[in-house]
This record gives structure tokens, sequence and C-alpha cells, in this order.
């Protein structure tokens, strides 16, 4: 006898369809907490080899999922659009008793296959991925809110160094978020700031020429704010709040390569021209057990890079990619190609050969088509290595290839 368990998950809630060779044999509700993971359990021990079916709800159908792991049960776990499409047939109103009834419907009718469950470290590995992504888009707020601050308190401090990034950069808006500040100090003791202001080793004569600098560009700065004015203050706080999250981020990366220690997926990547440990811890974070996918092309669906196209009669409208998998696999797969093509001067390999043939035979900007389709060449490439447990052969491929 089939038994089919239709789970449609919420907040602090899930309801439960139990379909026995076609027909619904019981319902009921149940908590996201012990007591109704408890009764689940029993419920499921009552059939023999019961199927578990139930949405991705984000955060929500975690706790499901980490139950039926535990308990050593298979499941399958589909997205909502899938899910949607799935259960067309089989509503035809909409609550969440009826969509537990339309999920144990759509497994009976398609037979999806069991969700593929990783090991636990990438899913360590992806929570810390995905609060590094966190940090990075705070940082980038954080920026904007200090470079509109340095707008009214001093603008041409972000001319002193070539980058506005680094600790020597925030340390000197920490101390200077104003001209005003920097002209009643010494130019010996401005130098002295920033010998100090880095953990780099930074040269008498390098320090001089930026102490220099800053002071000239003090003695031009006319700021639409006095030194003892609140914004001067709430710049310097912006300074902290910037270099604090980088802090974070430096963190969280040292955290994953901890959690990565002995993985072999990241010591191959890292074997890839232009490819560091960040870049591959983070590829690997959101890619997950690159082993689960049956083919490089369904990597490209589920970062979102596989082609829409669509045609009609005369009309055939220009190609371009889904954007419906993970976004952020595909920024930093982006990234990754990047990185590759920079470094093709010293290690070129065939990807960036084919990006750099690709974008001198191009009539027009096309460079992100062009990238695209260098990631689905490094997704081939990483699939291959990975699934055969080899390292990158830089060698195996010369420019004249």
């Amino acid at each position: 006898m089939e038994c089919i368990f239709g789970i449609d998950v919420s907040k602090d809630s899930a309801e439960v369809a139990i379909l026995a060779n076609g027909t619904v044999v019981q319902r009921f509700k149940m908590a996201l907490n012990k007591l109704g993971f408890a009764e689940l359990e029993e419920q499921l021990q009552s059939f023999s080899e019961p199927v578990v079916i139930f949405e991705a709800t984000g955060v929500y159908s975690k706790r499901v999922a980490a139950f039926l792991q535990r308990e050593g049960l298979a499941y399958t776990q589909i997205n909502p659009l899938q899910a949607k499409r799935a259960m067309e047939d089989f509503r035809s109103r909409k609550n969440d008793s009826l969509d537990a009834e339309g999920l144990a419907r759509a497994m009976a009718h398609y037979h999806f296959p069991a969700t593929y469950q990783e090991k636990p470290v990438y899913g360590e590995l992806r929570d810390l991925e995905r609060t590094y992504q966190q940090h990075n888009e705070d940082i980038v707020r954080a920026k904007n809110r200090l470079h509109r601050s340095l707008q009214v308190t001093f603008p041409e401090i972000e001319h002193v160094l070539s980058s506005t990034d680094g600790v020597l950069y925030w340390h000197l808006i920490q101390r200077f978020p104003h001209p005003g500040l920097v002209l009643t100090c010494e130019f010996d003791e401005i130098t002295q700031f920033v010998m100090t202001a880095t953990p780099k080793n930074i040269g008498l004569k390098r320090a001089k020429r930026i102490a220099g600098k800053l002071w000239d560009l003090a003695q031009l700065s006319a700021p639409a704010a006095v030194a003892t004015d609140y914004v001067v203050k709430a710049t310097v706080f912006q300074a902290q709040e910037v270099e604090r999250l980088d802090q974070l981020k430096a963190d969280t990366i040292a955290a994953m390569a901890v959690v990565a220690k002995g993985m072999s997926e990241v010591q191959i990547l890292m074997t890839i021209p232009g490819i560091g440990e960040k870049t591959a811890l983070c590829l690997i974070a959101e890619l997950g057990d690159v082993r689960r996918f049956h083919s490089a092309n369904a990597i490209n669906a589920y970062i979102g890079i596989d082609l829409i196209e669509y045609q009609s009669g005369n009309y055939t409208a220009e190609q371009h990619i889904r954007k419906r998998g993970n976004a952020y696999a595909r920024k930093i797969m982006y990234r990754a190609i990047i990185n590759i093509v920079s470094v093709a001067k010293y290690t070129p390999t065939r990807i960036s050969a084919a990006y750099r043939r690709k974008k001198q035979s191009s009539q027009s900007n096309r460079t992100k088509k062009i990238a695209i389709a260098a990631m689905s060449q490094l997704n081939r490439l990483i699939r291959h290595l990975i699934l055969n447990d080899e390292f990158y052969d830089s060698t195996a491929f010369s420019p004249e290839q």
C-alpha cells in the first residue's frame, strides 16, 4: 500500500494529509516543536515505507527537514513554483489543509524523486556564507552612509588614499572627520598617526606623503559643518561601523575555513587559477554537494543561468538567462570568472582563452553574455574535477591551443 504524507509548512505549524492508495485517510495539524514532531513520528511509524513531501518555505521548512534527517527518513522537498504547477490539477480552492492534500496527490501522480540529503557540513557552510553575504550587504549600506556624511564634514579626505577601503582609511576618518582637526595637529603628529593606524608596515617616507596630502586637502576644504556639529560625531561612528563589519566578514570567512577543513572540494577549486580560498569556500557553500547534480546543465539551472528561448512564427526573441536560481551562487560564479580572466596573463586556462576570443570577436558590448558562457564552462570544469577527485592541471593548456 502506497502511503504519502503531504505536509504544508507554515511559520509555527504544519497541516498534514495522509494519502493511502489515492484516498485521504487522515488529516491533522502539528506544531513545529517536540510534541508536534513526536506526533508526526508516531503516524509515520504506523505505515510501512511512508513517502513524505513538503514545499520549501524558507527557514520554516528547515525544522521539518532536520527532523526527518535525524530519523533517517527520505523525503521530497520541492520549490514553491514546482509545487504550484504540480497542484493546479488537484485543488480548486486554496487553504493549508487542501495544500497538504494537493502535495500528496501531486506526489502520487508525478512520483518526484527523493531530495538528496547532503552532509551537515554543507548546511553549516551555507549558513555561514549567508551570514557573510548579510555582512556584505550591511557594509555596502554603511559605506554609503559614510560617504554621505563625509560630503558634509570633509569630502576631500576620500582622495587622500588611492582606495576608500581598508583600515588606514577608516582610521584616518575616525581621527580626522573634519579638516579643522587636521589643521590643529603638528605635521609630525599626523605622520606618526599614519604609521600606527594600520597593521601593515608603512615607511616614514610614505607616511609623510600621506600626511602631506591630508594637510593640503584640509587647507583647501570648505565643509558644510563645523568640528563641533553632531554630524562629525556621526561620521566617526559610521567609519567605526564599516570597520566592524569588515572584521565580521573576515571572521566569517575564517570560520568557514575551519568548518571546511579537510573537504577535498575546496582544495580542488583552489587549484583553478584565479580562485582563492574565499571564492572556493563561498562557491562550495552555495552549490553544496556538487555530486548531487546529474549534469553541468543542472548546475546552470540551479544558479539561474540556463537560457530562455522564445519563438513564435517568424519572430524569435533574443535569448536571456532565467535568473530564477540561486542569486548568491550566480554572483560568486560571475566574480570567479572575472578573477580567472584577470590572472590569465600569468596562468591562462581554456575558460579565459574562450572568454578572450569571444570578447575580441564581439561587435558590441556583450561582456556579461560572454561571462555567462564562461560560467557554464566553469560549472562543467568544477563538476568534472569534483566527481573525479582531481586537481586542475594548469600545464595541460597552452595559449596556442
